[in-house]
């Protein structure tokens, strides 16, 4: 029996979060996760980064441009509103129960998710470049290969 194929710079039991490192409101969301992750359930990484856009590389998305939040667990890759339930359920309670958004069907909660993704920038702002993370915060974080 063959093991399975990994994302570049993930092992067994791996759970990443990749974000727009440029994007104010998903750098927002990586400082959520630093903060309520307690038991460090994810690994956080920029689509910016290298180890970020092997990743994307690695399940044939583009790198160049970038429309939405992935998650990684073990070989399974969720996108858009299935990436953030997966999130919240790694999450202690009362993060949890924002997995209820299940129970909308998946093409409503892509539309809504999609509405704030595509206007981001305009809604949020941008920074000029991606924010390099704190050193207490580093260790979250996927390094490059």
């Amino acid at each position: 029996m063959l093991s399975p194929s990994y994302p570049p710079g993930l092992q067994c039991g791996d759970k990443v979060v990749l974000f727009d490192g440029e994007c104010k409101l998903c750098h927002a969301w990586a400082r959520f996760l630093i903060a309520f992750d307690k038991q460090r359930v994810f690994k956080l990484a920029s689509v910016q980064s290298a180890a970020g856009k092997a990743i994307l590389q690695w399940y044939g998305l583009p790198t160049h441009y970038y429309e939405t939040m992935l998650v990684v667990d073990d070989t399974v890759m969720y996108q858009k509103s299935s990436a953030f339930i997966q999130v919240m359920l790694g999450l202690p309670w009362p993060w949890r129960l924002a997995a209820v958004l299940w129970l909308i069907p998946a093409p409503l909660r892509d539309w809504l998710y999609d509405r704030i993704a595509l206007n981001r920038y305009r809604l949020f702002g941008k920074y000029d470049r991606c924010i390099i993370p704190t050193p207490d915060h580093l260790s979250r974080y996927l390094h490059d290969q």
